[in-house]
């Protein structure tokens, strides 16, 4: 039986532009684009709202943090996978990359286990079983400078949907946390440690990446490629580290932390990918280069959520507001991400694309999601 929905009167968010008009949603794809704000007999009226694709995010720890609300606890996991779903969905978000580690320190200072390959396994049976609101991806950040990384790496494959793959160097002084002293901080903070402990865990991540670094970063890229993934880089800081980025095939550069670094993506086509909190709040909280300061050179390309969902549609709101151009705004987190993970099937609306949908009001510059649509579904 065909399924079909009329979105009318609303501003369409277009690739180029913005422009008052209506949908015709047929079988989970977009069957028909109109002009004007005629509302046909059985329409849901939009009002004069934005109805725009529906949010691309390549990167959050999201699930991770439904998985873990606390430090030390572990929530039931079909609980936090489907509670995580449907907080994407309602502020429209329709696909995702999910953040999971790879690359584990059983020994030592801080050590921590594996977790990807059981908690990928739990996401993917909810899928099979129609439990999922939208679509989800794996986004799996392999670390450098861990044991384990080429022996979790090894556990996944083609089946598994993972769409990206980004090489995480967490050796302290160099990348995000260049600055020791903003290290320390952090990581006494984080893991409770005193002046020895934080000594040890320096100590213990620099002789990790000494003894596996190289290999671990041949082997995630080796792995990227197996299974079919885009690789992505973190924290670039250098244009030297974006020239390495640019000999592994990296096709994504994740919140580079400086504007030289942004730069030398721009020039060489890897696309730049910056944290929308870092554009709401005015700056980055770790102290480096502001998302505001690329996205006025031309140097930032893609938006994502980071750590708080709803910080995507806003932050695409504000870049359009900035930009003076909304359509510009939204392509940072809808046709951006979707071409930059290979996804060509969605992140734009026009005809024959998948009818993933949001639609949204604004109260100020503030963005206030009325509905969202995955595959043509009501979902949020």
């Amino acid at each position: 039986m065909t399924e079909e929905t009329i979105l009318a009167n609303a501003m369409l968010v277009l690739p180029d532009e913005v422009r008052r008009g209506s949908l015709c949603l047929r079988d989970g794809r977009i069957a028909e684009i109109g002009e004007g704000a005629g509302v046909p007999r059985g329409a849901v009226d939009c009002g004069g709202d934005y109805l725009a694709p529906g949010l691309v995010e390549l990167h959050t720890d999201n699930l991770e943090r439904h998985i873990q609300p606390r430090p030390g606890v572990d929530w039931p996991h079909e609980a936090a996978i489907l509670a995580h779903d449907a907080e994407l969905a309602s502020v429209g978000i329709t696909t995702v990359f999910d953040a999971m580690r790879v690359g584990s320190i059983p020994t030592g200072v801080g050590r921590y286990g594996a977790y990807a390959r059981g908690l990928a396994d739990e996401l993917w049976a909810l899928r099979a079983g129609n439990a999922l609101r939208i679509s989800h991806f794996l986004h799996l950040r392999a670390e450098v400078c861990s044991e384990t990384l080429e022996a979790e790496m090894e556990a996944f494959g083609a089946q598994d949907r993972v769409g990206i793959v980004s090489l995480m160097d967490h050796t302290p002084g160099q990348r995000q946390f260049r600055d020791m002293a903003k290290l320390e901080t952090y990581v006494k903070g984080k893991h409770g440690l005193d002046d020895a402990g934080f000594a040890a865990h320096v100590a213990q991540l620099r002789a990790l990446r000494e003894a596996h670094g190289d290999r671990h970063e041949a082997a995630a890229v080796m792995h990227a490629a197996r299974y079919g993934a885009v690789l992505a880089s973190h924290d670039d800081t250098t244009e030297e580290q974006v020239a390495v980025s640019e000999g592994y095939g990296i096709r994504l550069a994740e919140f580079p932390t400086t504007a030289e670094a942004a730069r030398a993506c721009h020039a060489r086509g890897i696309a730049v990918i910056m944290g929308a909190p870092n554009l709401i709040r005015g700056g980055s909280h770790s102290g480096n280069v502001a998302a505001r300061e690329l996205a006025e050179a031309g140097h930032l390309d893609i938006l994502s959520s980071d750590y708080v969902p709803s910080a995507l549609l806003y932050g695409a709101v504000r870049l359009g507001v900035m930009w003076g151009d909304m359509a510009r705004g939204l392509a940072t987190v809808t046709s951006g991400p979707a071409r930059a993970a290979g996804l060509e099937d969605r992140g734009r609306i026009e005809a024959g694309a998948r009818a993933d949908l949001v639609w949204f009001g604004l109260r100020g510059d503030v963005p206030a999601v009325r509905a969202a649509w995955s595959q043509g579904r009501r979902v949020g």
